[in-house]
């Protein structure tokens, strides 16, 4: 679309905008009737230490959303000289989990805790206990009930508790709704009614029965939306806090908040049954949309949901590439000091490249890149380890394919509970992240491990915003009784492929018997953590 035409569109409010506050950026794109960005904006911000909780203030979140909207109308300006009035939709997602809780005037209680706090421990062994299915440590029932244990004050007065997107949504619409893919990150979600288990509210309300709350849990808590559903519109109030030059109009249609795993799944088109999406960079998770649920529970598989409500089962893990770019960067230390200027993108793919030589078993090696701990793999605390023995081919390709499959040793163990023991059918994955930069290589381990084709998409790194901007596009421009995956396929993606790769027999083979012995020699791990400190 030339630029006459985007600014027509934006002239006459057809455009689509939609905004997600990540962990480090807050990033808005407008995205035409192609569903092709033109406009983008963006803020930095860090989450911030106070006490022991990881939070973010309300005036910075304020600031955040303000700026990134700011950011993106002055980019619409000096690209098509020309002001945003009016939309046709936008859409509000945020990083999933977390507490903020407010009482009956809107006043929140406690600073809002974030998905980074591992402040619930108790509580979430408890009520997995309970509810017999998993409860994260980050998910807003733990830290609702961690506070009741703490017998916190403020709990008595809580009227409402939500997540970030449902947050900026009730603010900005005065809607207390929440996307099911959020809200699938507070309370377990019955695949059945796309809406928190009724069953399980009644044994939270029991439990805590005794402690003389005013509330019941589902009074507290947002209405559960999915994709495409009428979650209201910004009102005069809102615009105001979104826009405070008053140029943009109140009315505009909002779609259902959602989580940052959500919009994740509908960036990269793996939103349908039987298929997945796996984000490899400093940490690792890979999502798949289930036919079923799965037949018992499994500390360490999270259950989420598709925007459209679908089960979703999540194998995630806190590392995967940090110890393999340290690596990385000895070499370029190396080259300097041999007196060899080092472009980074030719010294990633020469490695990267040179482990596709290596055995496929990797020759005996082994590596433990733990920066931190894990909860698919039982260490609390993280030493990067390199291991072999004088027996093993200890050579450069060996060297990088070690690292590469030891990136994904985590997630292949949670994988394998799936794959193995629950026997998922997966028919495709999309790739995106940092390890899928040089061609053909992150992909082509990955396909090992999860043993699964994969495909990555150039599409997938507009990232979460452009998500969110598509399910608005959803809510908006759907036919009658179309499917989110319907739309996404024929409208959006209309048969984007990607780049897709199988996994190679002989790589598969040989991943199973390097994660053998990586189990094996998880002990080594875990004498390391209990000697070096």
């Amino acid at each position: 679309m030339n630029k006459e035409n985007v600014k027509t569109l934006i002239e006459t409010g057809k455009a689509v905008v939609g905004i997600e506050l990540g962990s480090t950026r807050i990033k808005a794109v407008m995205i035409d009737e192609n569903h092709q960005p033109v406009a983008t904006g963006s803020y930095d911000w860090e989450n911030r230490l106070d006490g022991h909780i990881w939070t973010y203030d309300l005036e910075d979140i304020w600031k955040g959303l303000k700026a990134s909207y700011a950011n993106m109308a002055a980019d619409v300006k000096e690209k098509y000289g020309t002001e945003i009035k009016s939309l046709a939709g936008i859409g509000f997602s945020a990083m999933m989990h977390g507490y903020m809780a407010f009482d009956k005037e809107g006043t929140l209680l406690v600073p809002f805790r974030t998905w980074r706090n591992t402040i619930t421990g108790q509580a979430a062994e408890e009520l997995t206990e309970l509810f017999q299915y998993n409860i994260p440590q980050r998910w807003s029932i733990a830290h609702l009930y961690q506070a009741i244990l703490n017998k916190e004050e403020h709990v008595k007065d809580v009227a409402y508790f939500t997540t970030l997107s449902g947050y900026i949504h009730w603010q900005l619409t005065g809607q207390k709704v929440l996307g099911v893919g959020d809200a699938s990150g507070m309370f377990p979600i019955d695949p059945a009614t796309s809406d928190f288990y009724d069953g399980m509210i009644e044994k939270f309300d029991k439990l805590v029965e005794d402690r003389g709350y005013s509330w019941k849990l589902r009074e507290i808590m947002p209405k559960v939306l999915c994709a495409g559903d009428d979650a209201g519109c910004l009102t005069e109030e809102g615009v105001k806090l979104l826009d405070p030059t008053g140029t943009l109009q109140a009315g505009i249609p909002v779609c259902p908040p959602e989580g940052d795993a959500g919009t994740g799944m509908t960036a990269t088109n793996s939103v349908a049954k039987r298929t997945g999406n796996v984000s490899a960079g400093t940490s690792v998770f890979a999502m798949i949309v289930l036919e079923k649920e799965l037949s018992k529970v499994y500390t360490e598989i999270d259950m989420v949901t598709t925007p459209s409500g679908s089960p979703v089962a999540m194998a995630h893990a806190n590392n995967c590439t940090s110890d393999l770019n340290a690596w990385v960067n000895i070499f370029k230390e190396y080259s300097e000091a041999m007196g060899m200027k080092v472009d980074m993108n030719t010294l990633f793919g020469t490695l990267y490249n040179k482990a596709l030589e290596g055995d496929a078993d990797c020759g005996g090696l082994l590596s433990y890149g733990y920066y931190s701990g894990e909860n698919i793999i039982p260490i609390d605390e993280g030493r990067p380890v390199f291991i072999r023995t004088p027996n093993s081919k200890f050579n450069l390709a060996n060297f990088m394919r070690t690292h590469l499959y030891a990136a994904l040793g985590a997630l292949k163990i949670g994988m394998d509970i799936l794959v193995k023991e629950e026997h998922i059918q997966i028919d495709k994955i999309l790739g995106h992240g940092g390890l899928f930069k040089t061609p053909g290589v992150g992909q082509r381990i990955m396909a090992a491990a999860m043993q699964a084709p994969v495909s990555v998409m150039e599409t997938a790194g507009e990232g979460g915003a452009w998500g969110i901007a598509l399910l608005a596009a959803y809510e908006v421009g759907k036919a009658n009784g179309e499917t989110l995956e319907d739309y996404l396929d024929n409208k959006v993606f209309a048969g984007n492929e990607g780049s897709k790769m199988e996994p190679v027999p002989e790589d598969v083979d040989g991943f199973e018997k390097f994660i053998e012995q990586f189990k094996q020699g998880l002990s080594v791990e875990q004498e390391a953590i209990a000697k070096i400190k």
